[in-house]
């Protein structure tokens, strides 16, 4: 049996006070259960002072991004070594705005995922399609091809420490959501070709995460599908009382 993960994404919001008690509310309300595993993934400049919110708690601290190399003269960028540093357990990679706004290409993804894996990162690796491939009836295709780049050399043992997000990009910020059967057949679809890949007991033992405004309303429906095992929230995981109540869906669900 899959544990949920339910994972918080706070993208370039809040400030050094509001990411604190924000971290700390979300520590509040969970208390000390482990039957969801959680995490919370803010901005670069917060990570020590939300690891300290966090310190004590089950709540794991993640990063939203990385670089491939371990230091050098790459200036703005961060290491996977200066996330496990600073206390990070996760990163999450390939999130669709690193794709569709900062140009970041399936090799490059798949580089940061061996890089973050070898500095003992857990990787949550993000796919998913635009509005127009899934009006071109192109969604399998696309992520065929993202899973494929994205998985290159990696192995089940590597798997293992991985997690993978499927984030329909017209789901995003729009208001929209996949119902649970379009998200369900999605992550069907990942579950096979990383299969394919990996090998059968890799691909069911992997945690594949829905990333598409998941909210309180739409929890229940989509964390009860089969393959759903979880949540990359957005705009919903900078409410506490909404984190926590997606939370409480994948608690309920057996």
């Amino acid at each position: 049996m899959r544990k949920k993960f339910i994972a918080g994404n706070w993208k370039m919001n809040t400030t050094a006070i509001g990411a604190e008690l924000l971290a700390a509310a979300v520590v509040k309300g969970l208390g000390g259960d482990t039957s969801v595993t959680v995490a919370v993934c803010p901005p670069f400049p917060y990570l020590f002072r939300v690891g300290q919110a966090l310190a004590g708690s089950p709540v794991g601290l993640g990063a939203q991004n990385c670089y491939h190399e371990k230091a050098g003269a790459f200036t703005g960028e961060v290491s996977p070594e200066m996330l496990v540093d600073a206390g990070c357990r996760y990163v999450i990679l390939g999130h669709s705005e690193r794709r569709h706004k900062m140009g970041e290409a399936d090799a490059c993804i798949n580089k940061k995922t061996h890089a973050a894996l070898a500095a003992g990162l857990q990787v949550i690796l993000c796919v998913g399609e635009t509005l127009a491939e899934r009006d071109g009836a192109k969604t399998d295709q696309v992520l065929d091809t993202q899973i494929t780049a994205g998985l290159e050399k990696i192995t089940a043992e590597l798997l293992a420490k991985m997690v993978i997000a499927y984030e329909p990009v017209w789901a995003i910020g729009t208001g929209r959501t996949a119902t649970p059967e379009q998200a369900q057949q999605a992550h069907v679809t990942i579950r096979k070709r990383v299969a394919q890949l990996c090998g059968p007991a890799a691909a069911q033992a992997l945690v594949i995460q829905y990333g598409g405004s998941l909210t309180p309303k739409t929890a229940d429906g989509l964390l009860c599908q089969p393959d759903i095992d979880g949540g990359l929230i957005g705009g919903a995981s900078l409410k506490p009382e909404e984190f926590l109540a997606i939370v409480a869906a994948a608690k309920k669900v057996p």
